[in-house]
């Protein structure tokens, strides 16, 4: 029987799985015309929606400060993946939504971490593949969180 390996290799295999897949989606996403995303953007990306939300609430879904998410909205106007504009519920208000490139980026996202779970299964097998994600379902808590932005931020 093999040796038990030390609590401390699981989540840095897990982070270096990760990490491994998001350096591949943005190799990808460089070469397919996204060279400015990085992962922080996917995840306000992911966090705004097709909805929209104000910067207010922008900060809670990422866990980070109203000025950190107003920077983060500041520089994805700057490429072009967002938009500010009023709010039809209050004027005074504005939402931020995604453009058009926003929702092309997040659409080759998807295609591409498509493509990269389908490598996977072709290294490890369609079963192996199935039961990692299984076993990541069952001691995961639910609902998949975009808040790794501000879980990463230093204090």
């Amino acid at each position: 029987m093999p040796p038990v390996p030390p609590g401390y290799e699981l989540p840095l295999l897990l982070f270096g799985g990760f990490r491994t897949l998001i350096d591949r989606l943005h190799e990808e996403l460089a070469r397919q015309g996204h060279a400015d995303a990085r992962p922080a953007h996917g995840f306000a990306l992911q966090a705004i929606g097709p909805a929209g939300v104000t910067a207010s609430e922008l900060g809670r879904r990422l866990g980070v400060s109203k000025q950190a998410a107003g920077k983060t909205v500041d520089r994805l106007v700057r490429l072009g993946y967002v938009e500010r504009a009023a709010s039809e519920a209050d004027a005074r208000a504005k939402v931020v939504r995604l453009t058009p490139l926003g929702l092309d980026l997040l659409n080759r996202s998807a295609a591409i971490f498509d493509e990269l779970r389908s490598e996977w299964v072709r290294a490890l097998g369609a079963d192996q593949v199935a039961t990692v994600e299984a076993a990541l379902r069952a001691v995961v808590p639910s609902g998949l969180r975009v808040d790794a932005v501000g879980w990463f931020a230093a204090e």
